[in-house]
């Protein structure tokens, strides 16, 4: 590891007899710097003077090595201090303003002379001493600065009103000379420390106390002062052996007025007071310009009224790992499959994003918005009424871990479909160096919109496409959670009718239902681990239709059929044998021919039943086609085994037209009894397995009119799945 040196610099730092300064002293002394000693050594209320404080740790410095001179003046005299620095050394690099006094008051006791002793020291201090050694900064084209705040500037605490103020004027004073230092290089920080010191020795508990260490704090501070370092303007919190940034971040407000010609009056603010301190979208400013250029923006979207609907709307989007492992987690991926834990850990070496999460970001974009909202002129409708129809993702690059994405979206077309519409919202999301990452598309379908005299097709729509009229080439079948849509809506989908009763039933269904994303989350994690050896960065695109809503526990069968690189799929609830998710398709990078391409049975559902399903399938069978019974005209009996053992048992009476669970009735007895597999009957139903084969090499064991079993093969063959 290259040590950070500073030889032949020169470092002033004030308040340096004990604690932080102390610390920050000797650090910079060990690493090569000469260094001036301020502290004017009174007490911590700022009473008295001794030169005893920066005698001391100028002794230890050169003691140990090291370069060191101390100077006794007050900060309010600057000059002073930059002059001790020129008079020994020649020149001044690096100063950190660390002197600070208390006089801790509640604000209706605060006098004049416990206001002005506190800024002199902190604010004024740190000023004086940073303007006289600005010109010599600028002379050589290089500096450092380091301004002292602290929590309760950012925050505010009770009986430091003097001190809080101050504290707070330091981040104001290092915004700009951040600015105006950049072209000379001179850079300044604000460091936020909390550290055990003269201040903190009797306001802090004793075990606290302890650990907040000085030395801890002091690495970060010469980082920051370092060549090397190119951090400017920036807050940098430090305790402990811990630190972090700090951002003033501003929310994405609400407009107060639509029209240029409105007034704006209280009852307005009243009425979106919500939504304008509303900070789950809160985003950075870096500069003045820029807080400008948005107000601009607000207001020329004031002078165009409604037509700011149609106008790209662009939204931030920020994630951290745990927030891609908990996506992961709510679309059902497990450390029981091995594969998956490269999305469930973030210390994993392949540690990924399912792809399928690159559709939150614009999803979220709108919303958030009022966009859809304001699309129909004419038309009032709020998003109970909003469903998501349809959805398109192509990822032009793997999703990042975490960070921050901005999504812009728009509105590309709207459709009148009679007695409802569908609006079409198209998206793009950005990473945080302006490099495209997905392109999106929503189609949303909007009840009770329509009728408003709009064209009813669009020619920018991504079609979704009907699968192959074959049997599938592979089936995965995973049972989803009771708990998928609590889990699920962490990621950003708050809508109660996925978590809260009341509000499903007065929806129109019996129980809250699963997010349609999270059914398809499901599904593309089924075709990646099928065709593509679970490796996101295989994904290209996908297109699907939400067509039923899935009840949290119930049980997912990703039916797939490959055509080249793209991967068809259909998506079916077990239980129902509903479709929920149709004309989809996934088209990859690279296609994995997988070893076992008939069906897989994931960790969840390898205690149940699959082939229930097929008995399902038979009743609907006969239910649309009643001369089967007439043609078939018997009584069968399925024993269903796994592992040697019945688990099941299901009776066909094709004499009434009836498939139930369980043994035949009374006073029924069954014309032929046929044992099979529970996997090898789902085989027999999507005619992967002939039942004569299944017959000869025993996977089949059939008692009583074996020619009568041959009438089946009608119906075995087209129940579905």
């Amino acid at each position: 590891m290259n040590e950070l040196r500073f030889d032949g610099r020169v470092v002033i730092v004030t308040g340096a007899g004990a604690g932080l300064g102390r610390a920050y002293a000797l650090l910079f002394a060990k690493r090569g710097a000469s260094v001036v000693v301020n502290d004017l050594g009174g007490s911590r209320s700022g009473d008295g003077s001794s030169t005893k404080a920066a005698d001391t740790v100028v002794s230890e410095i050169i003691v140990n090595g090291g370069k060191a001179v101390p100077d006794y003046n007050s900060v309010v005299d600057g000059d002073k201090l930059v002059q001790t620095a020129l008079d020994n050394y020649g020149r001044i690099d690096v100063i950190v303003n660390n002197a600070g006094i208390l006089r801790d008051k509640s604000f209706a006791r605060i006098s004049d002379s416990d206001w002005n002793l506190v800024h002199d020291v902190h604010l004024k201090g740190a000023f004086k001493v940073t303007q006289a050694a600005w010109p010599h900064f600028r002379k050589q084209n290089y500096g450092r600065v380091i301004f002292t705040s602290s929590n309760s500037g950012l925050y505010g605490n009770f009986g430091q009103a003097n001190y809080s103020a101050a504290k707070l004027g330091l981040v104001g004073l290092c915004n700009t000379i951040s600015i105006e230092g950049r072209k000379n290089n001179i850079n300044c920080n604000v460091i936020v420390p909390t550290a055990a010191s003269r201040l903190t020795e009797d306001i802090l508990p004793p075990d606290f106390f302890a650990e907040l260490k000085p030395e801890l704090i002091a690495p970060v501070v010469v980082w920051l002062c370092h060549e090397d370092c190119t951090e400017n303007g920036s807050i940098i919190e430090s305790a402990a052996g811990w630190a972090t940034k700090c951002h003033l971040v501003r929310g994405k407000g609400s407009l107060l007025r639509h029209r240029i010609t409105d007034t704006v009056f209280p009852e307005n603010v009243r009425d979106v007071w919500c939504q304008l301190t509303d900070m789950s979208q809160a985003t950075r400013l870096e500069s003045i310009e820029e807080a400008s250029s948005t107000l601009l923006t607000v207001l020329d979207n004031i002078k165009f009224g409604s037509q700011q609907s149609m106008d790209d709307t662009n939204s931030v989007f920020c994630f951290t790992n745990r927030d891609s492992i908990l996506y992961a987690i709510g679309v059902g991926a497990s450390v029981r499959e091995e594969s998956d834990l490269k999305y469930l850990y973030e210390s994993h070496e392949d540690f990924s994003v399912l792809p399928s999460y690159a559709i939150l970001p614009s999803l979220m974009a709108t919303m958030s918005s009022d966009i859809v909202t304001n699309a129909i002129p004419g038309k009032e409708f709020d998003l109970s009424q909003v469903l998501h129809g349809e959805q398109y993702l192509e990822l032009h690059k793997p999703m990042p871990v975490d960070g921050k994405l901005v999504s812009k979206i728009n509105i590309s077309d709207v459709l009148d479909k009679g007695k409802n519409a569908v609006i079409v919202v198209d998206g793009k999301t950005y990473d945080e160096f302006g490099e495209l990452i997905a392109t999106t598309q929503i189609c949303t379908f909007v009840l009770s919109a329509g009728g408003f005299g709009g064209k009813r097709a669009s020619s920018v729509i991504v079609p979704v496409v009907d699968e192959p009229n074959r049997i599938p080439d592979s089936t995965v079948v995973e049972k989803t959670s009771v708990d998928q849509a609590a889990i699920y809506r962490l990621s950003g989908d708050l809508n109660p009718l996925h978590i809260d009763p009341s509000f499903a039933t007065v929806a129109g269904y019996q129980q809250p239902i699963l997010h349609g994303l999270a059914t398809l989350g499901v599904s593309v994690r089924h075709i990646l681990k099928q065709y593509a050896n679970n490796d996101p960065k295989q994904f290209k695109a996908l297109k699907v239709r939400f067509s039923k809503p899935v009840i949290p526990g119930q049980t997912l069968c990703t039916s797939m059929w490959r055509e080249g690189n793209r991967i068809h799929f259909i998506t079916t609830v077990k239980e129902t044998n509903n479709i929920v998710l149709s004309g989809a398709y996934m088209e990859l990078h690279k296609v994995n021919i997988p070893s076992e391409a008939h069906l897989v049975l994931c960790a969840d559902t390898r205690d149940e039943v699959l082939s229930d399903a097929v008995f399902q399938g038979m009743q609907e069978r006969i239910d649309l086609n009643p001369s089967l019974v007439k043609t078939i005209n018997g009584i069968f009996l399925y024993y269903i085994t796994k592992d040697g053992k019945t688990v099941r048992s299901w009776t066909a009476d094709l004499k009434k037209g009836k498939i139930y669970k369980g043994e035949p009735e009374k006073g029924v007895k069954a014309d032929t009894t046929l044992t099979i597999d529970d996997t090898d009957m789902i085989d027999l139903a999507l005619g992967k397995l002939n039942p004569q084969m299944a017959f000869m090499k025993g996977k089949l064991k059939v008692k009583g009119n074996i020619m009568l079993a041959q009438k089946l093969k009608a119906l075995n063959t087209e129940a579905k799945l």
